[in-house]
């Protein structure tokens, strides 16, 4: 007999792989979508999901008869729950409420207790759902806490398993690896292995806009995230299994073009993807197109499939609603606007710089904030607030910019769309132009992106 299991758990892995060519026409590379959905689990989490019980049991964490508990976007809790069944253990979940029903419902299905947490509030938050199944695991009889987000069990499956598939998959010949940002486990593990087998594979992560990933990746620094509705990557806090030493680009994507891909995945591919799988390949097609070569081989992993997701994505009253449906607006790009403006050399403030310096650069230069920056490189935000602040509380002229400067901004580079940038600045303040080697270009301010509509309007 062929590829019969004594147990679902045995099915997992060994997923196809295929070419995608109409979302792609036009490009010279040949770009693979890693179909993930067709675990058995319906998701790359599967993968985890036996690793991480494997070895809590191995060490003694997870003993007969207990309760996995765990903080999950959907796919990790429904592996767990899948493996759980088979083993006799008891399950609960713990979800955010943007998730969508489906997820819950398939949860439940499996018999597991889910409970549901806001969204809108910071991962150290006793609402938040990390924070909820962290104290559910500690009050809870025989419980065992998965923590995806800090097992090095999730990372260990994608380097003993989903890495060398690849690799064995595609003969070796893999020039480009794509996956989103979640917990990084996934790309952290897979990076890891490819790169052992041959360290010129460019990997490249696919970050919503609202996660902070890609301006930490861009600065080193934490800036502040905030809500977007692009299900199961994205992050508001820096997981220790998200390893950025193996990852070579971060590309970011907003709301609607993930969610337009997914449909077109679906309505031009055949490939029925969850918004996750929407989101990594717009990303990857955005960074294709910049460095796009003959015969130049990327594959993608698509983590899930669409069935979670009717009532969203693949609904067009919700997309409707969501304002979704709607093509994409053509602005161009950042370094288009940036011209437009005729700015040149940005002004920025040393670490080191006194405030009163700073507000006499503020006022010669007529601006209300400006980058602080430590070895030519952002580390924070001065601006009009802080100053006032720091002169209401009487503190002295003689504190330093690195003291009061904050995180209240978003980074982009010059190859930006104007649009990924609009959804940005609906939320921050100030977006800072990174060129290369992380060199400031340019600050760019919500009036500067209505000047630069309002031109776009008038040639139209």
């Amino acid at each position: 007999m062929k590829r019969v299991y004594e147990s679902v758990q045995d099915a997992i892995g060994q997923t196809p792989a295929v070419r995608l060519q109409r979302v792609t026409a036009g490009l010279q590379a040949h770009l693979y979508a890693k179909l993930e959905m067709l675990n058995p689990g319906g998701s790359v989490k599967d993968r985890i999901a036996v690793r991480i019980l494997d070895d809590a049991e191995r060490s003694g964490a997870l003993q007969p008869g207990g309760t996995i508990v765990e903080a999950t976007s959907g796919n990790t809790g429904s592996g767990l729950a899948m493996i759980a069944a088979l083993r006799g253990y008891k399950t609960l979940f713990v979800m955010p409420d943007k998730q969508s029903e489906e997820k819950r419902a398939a949860l439940r299905a499996w018999g597991a207790k889910v409970i549901i947490t806001p969204t809108d509030v910071a991962p150290e938050d006793p609402r938040s759902y990390y924070s909820v199944a962290k104290k559910l695991a500690e009050e809870t009889p025989n419980a065992f806490y998965a923590n995806q987000y800090h097992n090095p069990s999730n990372p260990a499956a994608h380097y003993e398993g989903t890495g060398p598939e690849i690799w064995d998959q595609f003969d070796g010949r893999v020039d480009v690896f794509v996956a989103g940002l979640g917990t990084g486990g996934t790309i952290s593990g897979i990076a890891r292995y490819l790169k052992e087998k041959n360290p010129a594979v460019r990997i490249i992560g696919v970050d919503p806009v609202g996660s902070l990933y890609y301006d930490y990746f861009q600065t080193g620094q934490l800036t502040e995230p905030f809500s977007y509705a692009i299900e199961g990557i994205g992050e508001d806090f820096l997981p220790s299994t998200m390893n950025f030493d193996l990852v070579d680009n971060v590309v970011r994507v907003n709301d609607k073009e993930a969610m337009q891909m997914t449909r077109r995945l679906a309505r031009e591919e055949g490939v029925f993807a969850g918004v996750s799988c929407g989101a990594t390949v717009a990303g990857a097609i955005k960074w294709a197109r910049a460095h796009d070569t003959a015969g130049l081989r990327v594959v993608i992993l698509l983590p899930d499939g669409g069935a979670k997701y009717l009532s969203k994505v693949y609904s067009d009253r919700w997309m409707e609603e969501h304002g979704f449906l709607e093509p994409p607006a053509r602005l161009g790009t950042v370094s288009e606007l940036l011209e437009a403006t005729g700015r040149r050399d940005p002004i920025t403030a040393p670490e080191s710089m006194k405030v009163a310096e700073a507000i006499g650069l503020l006022k010669l230069h007529g601006i209300s904030q400006m980058p602080v920056v430590r070895d030519g490189k952002i580390i924070g935000l001065i601006h009009e607030k802080s100053l006032l602040e720091n002169a209401l509380s009487r503190g002295p002229v003689e504190r330093r910019c690195g003291e009061l400067a904050d995180h209240n901004y978003c980074t982009v580079s010059p190859e930006t769309e104007v649009t990924v940038l609009a959804d940005l600045l609906r939320k921050t303040r100030v977006a800072i132009v990174l060129g290369a080697n992380g060199a400031i270009t340019g600050v760019l301010t919500r009036i500067d992106l209505i000047d630069h509509i309002a031109r776009h309007g008038a040639q139209g």
